[in-house]
C-alpha cells in the first residue's frame, strides 16, 4: 500500500560536464562529490517518510552565479542540453523543496547577496542575501522584515519567498501570499534564449511559494515594517488550554504590540535544554516577542489569565547559552526536540478562525501525548487564527496517515510535511497560475523536476528525467 507518492529512482545526468563548465564560463562551479552532496540537502529528514524516500538523491554539479548575466548563461546551457536545474538558497527548507531529484545542476544563489535599494520601506534585493544580514542593514534605518522564519540566521530571502509561507511577525502581517508584502519579482526563464520577466502586484503569486519550479528569481521587491525595540519573554501556565486562551486574548489586544505568540505544551517544551532551567516542571509555555513599551500591559493581561513570566530579556541574537527564542518556535521547535529524541516527527495544521480554539482543544484531548501541541498564532485574512506544528510520536506510516486523515476530516486541514510535491504539501489544489507560468517559463520541464504534480499529470515530457506518474 502506497501512502505517499514515491519519487523516481536516484539518477545522475549523463553529460560532458567539462564541456558544460566551459560553455558557462566564467560561472564558478563545484563538482567535488562531498560538496555536491552537501548542497543537495535540506532538512527533509524531519520526516521519516521523506528520509526514506530522498536520502540517495543528489545533483551532479553546483553552479554559483554572481549576477543575473551568469544566471542567464546557466539557464540557456541547461535548456540547450536538457539538463535539470534546481535553484537553491541556504537549503533550510523541510520537505526536499530544493533537493535535485533528477540530478543535474544545482544553482546556488548565495553569491547574489546585495541590497539594491531601500526607499521608505520598499526594499529591492538580490535573492541570496541571508535574512540576518539583510536586517543588519535595514534595522539601523528603522525597517525590518514584516515576518521571518525561525531560520533567520541562516535562510536567504529568495529561499524564503520561494519556499516559505509565514513566520515570526505573521500575527501582524499574515502570510506571504497576502497581497502587498511581495511587491515585484524579476524572474529568468529556462529556455534556449532565456527571457527576463518582471512580475508585479498580484502576478507575483505565480512564483511565490512555488519551490523554484517555474522560474529563477534574480531580484525581489518586498515591503518592510517599522521596527520596534523588541523583548523576548516566556509565560508559564499550569494548563495548556489556559496558555491558548491567554494567547488568543493577547492577539486580540491590539494596543499590545507583539511579533510572536507560540503556545507550546510541556511535552515539547521539556526538550528545550537551553531553556529548561527557566521553565516550571509540567507547565505549558507561551514564547513571546513583544515591543518593550507593551511589557507592562502584557504583564497585567498575563496576571488576569493566571500566567507567570519566567523569562524576559531584550531581543538580540542570543546571549550566552540561550539562542534567540524564535529558534524554539515554528519549525525550530521540531529541530530542538530531534536533538534529544529521534523518534518524533511533526505536522503542519491549520486551525481556522473563528473556531480555532475549540478545534485545538478537540485535537489536544483526542490525541493526548501522541500528538503534542505547538501552536503559532497568526492573522488569517484579518482574523486571529493559528497554525499547529504539532510534535508527533511516530510509530508507523499507516498511523501517521490516520492522524493526518483525522485532522482533515475534522476541519483542521493538514499542509502535509511528509511529501515532496508542491500541491500535496499545500491545500491539495493545483495553482493554475503557477502551472501556466511554468509552461511559459520552463517549457522543457527542467526546473526542480518531480515537485509539481500538475506538470506530471498534464504536460508531455521529454528526456529520461521526465516526471513520473504520481
Amino acid at each position: 500500500m502506497t501512502l505517499w507518492p514515491e519519487p523516481p529512482p536516484p539518477a545522475s545526468h549523463a553529460t560532458d560536464w567539462n564541456a558544460f563548465k566551459a560553455e558557462i564560463a566564467p560561472v564558478e562551479t563545484i563538482d567535488e562529490p562531498a560538496l555536491v552532496r552537501q548542497k543537495s540537502r535540506d532538512f527533509y529528514w524531519y520526516s521519516p517518510i521523506l528520509k526514506r524516500q530522498l536520502g540517495k538523491h543528489f545533483g551532479d554539479l553546483i553552479a554559483i552565479p554572481k549576477d543575473e548575466a551568469e544566471v542567464i548563461k546557466v539557464a540557456a546551457a541547461c535548456a540547450r542540453r536538457r539538463i535539470p536545474l534546481t535553484v537553491r538558497g541556504a537549503g533550510t527548507g523541510n520537505y526536499g523543496q530544493a533537493m535535485p531529484l533528477a540530478g543535474g545542476v544545482i544553482l546556488d544563489m548565495t553569491a547574489m547577496d546585495k541590497i539594491v535599494s531601500l526607499d521608505e520601506g520598499a526594499l529591492r534585493v538580490q535573492p541570496g542575501i541571508k535574512l540576518i544580514d539583510l536586517e543588519a542593514q535595514t534595522v539601523p534605518q528603522g525597517w525590518e522584515l514584516r515576518f521571518h522564519p525561525s531560520t533567520r540566521r541562516t535562510a536567504t530571502i529568495g529561499g524564503f519567498i520561494a519556499g516559505g509561507s509565514s513566520g515570526i511577525g505573521s500575527i501582524n502581517f499574515g502570510v506571504l501570499r497576502d497581497r502587498g508584502t511581495v511587491r515585484a519579482l524579476r524572474v529568468v526563464t529556462v529556455e534556449e534564449t532565456p527571457r527576463i520577466v518582471v512580475l508585479e502586484g498580484d502576478d507575483v503569486q505565480k512564483v511565490v511559494h512555488a519551490y523554484g519550479t517555474n522560474g529563477i528569481v534574480t531580484e525581489l521587491d518586498i515591503a518592510l515594517a517599522r521596527t520596534w525595540p523588541w523583548a523576548e519573554c516566556i509565560a508559564s501556565f499550569k494548563d495548556f488550554m489556559g496558555a491558548v486562551r491567554f494567547a488568543q486574548a493577547l492577539c486580540e489586544a491590539d494596543a499590545i504590540v507583539k511579533k510572536e505568540v507560540a503556545p507550546i505544551d510541556w511535552g515539547a517544551a521539556k526538550h528545550f535544554k537551553p531553556l529548561v532551567g527557566h521553565l516550571r516542571e509540567g507547565e505549558a509555555i507561551v514564547i513571546l516577542t513583544l515591543a518593550e513599551p507593551s511589557l507592562e500591559p502584557f504583564k497585567d493581561l498575563l496576571a488576569e489569565h493566571g500566567g507567570t513570566c519566567v523569562f524576559e530579556r531584550p531581543m538580540g541574537d542570543g546571549a550566552g547559552d540561550i539562542p534567540p527564542l524564535y529558534e524554539f518556535t515554528w519549525n525550530h521547535t521540531t529541530l530542538q526536540i530531534l536533538k534529544t529524541d529521534k523518534t518524533i516527527t511533526y505536522l503542519q495544521t491549520l486551525f481556522p478562525p473563528p473556531d480555532h480554539v475549540k478545534l485545538v482543544e478537540k485535537m489536544w484531548k483526542h490525541f493526548g501525548d501522541e500528538v503534542v501541541m505547538h501552536l503559532e498564532f497568526v492573522r488569517l485574512q484579518g482574523k486571529v487564527g493559528c497554525f499547529g506544528l504539532q510534535v508527533v510520536r511516530y510509530t508507523t506510516p499507516e498511523r501517521l496517515k490516520e492522524i493526518i486523515d483525522f485532522h482533515n476530516a475534522n476541519g483542521c486541514p493538514i499542509f502535509d510535511p511528509h511529501t515532496f510535491l508542491l500541491e500535496d504539501g499545500g491545500m491539495r489544489v493545483v495553482d493554475e497560475a503557477q502551472y501556466e507560468f511554468k509552461r511559459a517559463a520552463d517549457p522543457h520541464g527542467l526546473l526542480n523536476p518531480f515537485k509539481m504534480r500538475a506538470w506530471a499529470e498534464r504536460t508531455p515530457t521529454e528526456g529520461k528525467w521526465a516526471e513520473v506518474k504520481l
